[in-house]
């Protein structure tokens, strides 16, 4: 089975789900946009299906909201996809994948620690990069160190 009938599969499934926009689709891997309600689900879904290897957690500011970018490989098919999870910037919250996949857990870390984008669920949600008492979370278009801060 190609990448693309998984995401058929998925949004069938899922009501909310949509391919994600040609132009947001990196290096031809076929990607779902996904409502956050349904993350851990879908996920659980792919981790079923063979999807067993997760090759990055990224997120990224696009100033209106933040999104949330998953790439997995199933190893055995070299069949690999991507899912997307669009965030309010006011509430970034998603659940996390860490007890699915083990290896998102300094990913999400990441992620929490420079756009500050909480992972209910995650088993040790702390700064990663930053030091403790940081102000802010560097990777947002909007942040503004202040001068003092750690000189």
């Amino acid at each position: 089975m190609d990448a693309q009938k998984y995401l058929n599969e998925i949004k069938g499934r899922f009501p909310g789900t949509a391919d994600a926009a040609p132009e947001r689709i990196k290096d031809g891997v076929p990607a779902l946009l996904c409502p956050a309600p349904f993350l851990f689900e879908i996920v659980k879904y792919l981790k079923a299906e063979g999807f067993n290897y997760l090759m990055d957690l990224c997120a990224t500011d696009y100033r209106d909201s933040l999104e949330v970018i998953y790439h997995f490989c199933a190893l055995e098919t070299n069949v690999k996809l991507t899912v997307k999870v669009r965030l309010d910037r006011e509430k970034p919250e998603l659940a996390s994948i860490t007890p699915l996949y083990p290896g998102a857990d300094w990913q999400e870390r990441e992620a929490f620690d420079l756009l500050g984008i909480n992972f209910p669920g995650h088993p040790d949600l702390k700064n990663l990069l930053l030091p403790c008492g940081w102000e802010g979370h560097p990777l947002r278009k909007d942040y503004s160190r202040k001068p003092d801060q750690y000189d």
